[in-house]
């Protein structure tokens, strides 16, 4: 095994009220310090069962403006299905380590898919309090059934059946931001790849940490996606920079949390924001979080749509091939 799991470093650290050393923060991370404690402004939330499409449109394109990020009810991911996803996932997570670690991530592997816990460079040398779980939901070309659990059984069936719920969400949500680009409704869709665009499945899970105070669950970072659409477990975590502060983001049962990322920005030419966020974790419970991840498949070229560009608005990106935009970002190698 690579690296020692955090879910059995936290059971051991549990025993002495103590963590290792690499998973402190400095002070200019650490959540006690730089949390705000005021009056935290809401985070839109906007109920897509709104009849007023108009008025879905405005909230949705304003909020990804704005913060880059919102939650969305109504959304038409039945609650139960959102429910069966979580308890699967959970108890993936709480079988014997020889079982989790049967759908590992290769040493050697170029791709993140499979159980693991370090994922991106830390200049600092410092570890966050998560381990992961990452595969593909679709398209089913890219589907690759070895990093799916085995165990639970209904994992594979709940699955796939959560894909069909989020791709169709997905694109209901990039029609709007296209329209509010100006633009066909199809357009980010086809700018993310059209059909070919991937769904990444990712399961964070942080194990209790006796000093939540000073570690992170994920540190500060925007998410390499198109668009991600998360759903929480009930124990807090998530925080959103906006203002030069860190927020905490309420927690809203069965609503679907909607994170701009970095190829929507760029896509965009810059007209969305993507949201700069890190997770905190908790002392006594176990977080957990199931974002996925809608994002080009590797070889795709990104950059500003041509739609957008023109005498008056230059580009503000350079256009990378996904794989190649997404190894410089997780190796801390210059975009510009």
């Amino acid at each position: 095994m690579e690296f020692e799991r955090v879910q059995d470093i936290s059971s051991s650290s549990l025993l002495n009220e103590a963590i290792p050393l690499e998973f402190i923060r400095s002070e200019k991370e650490q959540p006690a310090i730089t949390t705000f404690r005021g009056p935290t402004p809401a985070i839109p939330v906007v109920d897509l069962g709104d009849s007023d499409e108009e008025s879905v449109r405005r909230a949705v394109v304003k909020a990804s403006e704005e913060w880059g990020l919102f939650q969305v009810v109504n959304h038409g991911i039945p609650t139960e299905l959102i429910r069966r996803l979580q308890d699967v996932g959970r108890r993936f997570f709480e079988l014997p380590s020889s079982e989790k670690e049967s759908v590992a991530k290769p040493e050697d592997s170029k791709d993140i898919e499979g159980y693991g816990t370090k994922l991106q460079k830390d200049l600092e040398g410092k570890k966050a309090w998560v381990d992961h779980l990452f595969h593909r939901i679709w398209p089913p070309s890219c589907v690759n059934y070895r990093f799916w659990p085995k165990n639970p059984p209904e994992y594979r069936e709940v699955n796939e059946e959560y894909a069909v719920h989020v791709k169709k969400l997905s694109e209901t949500l990039l029609g709007i931001l296209s329209e509010g680009l100006g633009l066909k409704r199809d357009a980010l869709k086809e700018g993310l790849g059209g059909d070919r665009t991937e769904y990444m499945m990712k399961i964070n899970y942080y194990p209790p940490c006796p000093r939540p105070d000073l570690a992170l669950g994920v540190p500060a970072h925007t998410d390499l996606s198109g668009i991600t659409l998360l759903v929480p477990n009930e124990v807090p975590g998530l925080q959103v920079f906006k203002d030069d502060h860190w927020f905490d983001a309420e927690y809203i049962p069965s609503a679907v949390i909607v994170h701009i990322g970095d190829q929507i920005l760029r896509l965009s030419n810059g007209k969305y924001k993507n949201v700069l966020h890190r997770t905190t974790v908790d002392k006594d419970k176990t977080r957990m979080s199931w974002p996925v991840f809608v994002e080009p498949y590797r070889e795709m070229i990104v950059g500003p749509l041509p739609e957008l560009i023109g005498d008056d608005n230059s580009p503000k990106f350079k256009s990378f091939a996904f794989k190649d935009y997404s190894y410089r970002k997780l190796n801390k190698i210059p975009l510009d």
